[in-house]
């Protein structure tokens, strides 16, 4: 009885066998070794650091919300964003009866919709209820607008909006 011999001239053998699984393996977990890292090294953190902490300030969070809804404040808010990667932001803020809100501390900053990086932007009241600022290395594309105002250390206005930037 003869034994076949591949088209290759080299018999299949269990080394041989052995040496195709052992390369295979070793790529596929190389792979996953290598995006792993990479995974690991791209990702921007948690959301909160803690949930515990988190779920104990929600209280606290639907009462601003409550007292923000009171106010009944008018906030508009514009960005542009220049060919040199600056954002501009102005803020106008209005009262119920349409005065504008003067002395306010107000703070901002624009967040991807899907990264926690953000990029702040330095606000500083320009007119009466005019607030204006810029933020610096803005590329194109979706953002979030976080605006916050406080006045005597008190937050007393927070939103989020989304934009997108050309």
């Amino acid at each position: 009885m003869e034994t076949e011999i591949p088209a290759s001239g080299r018999p299949l053998t269990g080394r041989r066998v052995a040496v195709y699984l052992l390369a295979f393996f070793g790529v596929v977990m190389g792979v996953n070794a290598f995006m792993m890292t990479l995974a690991i090294e791209t990702l921007p953190g948690t959301v909160v650091d803690s949930a515990y902490r988190a779920s104990l300030a929600y209280n606290h969070e639907i009462a601003a919300a409550q007292a923000q809804a009171t106010r009944a404040w008018t906030v508009a808010a514009h960005v542009e964003r220049s060919s040199d990667s600056r954002a501009s932001v102005r803020v106008e803020a209005r009262d119920a009866k349409d005065v504008p809100v003067s002395g306010l501390t107000v703070t901002a900053w624009l967040a991807r919709p899907t990264d926690r990086r953000e990029r702040p932007v330095e606000i500083a009241e320009r007119g009466i209820g005019v607030y204006r600022g810029e933020a610096a290395d803005v590329s194109s594309g979706q953002w979030d607008l976080v605006i916050e105002a406080a006045r005597g250390g008190d937050r007393v206005y927070l939103s989020r909006n989304r934009v997108v930037l050309p």
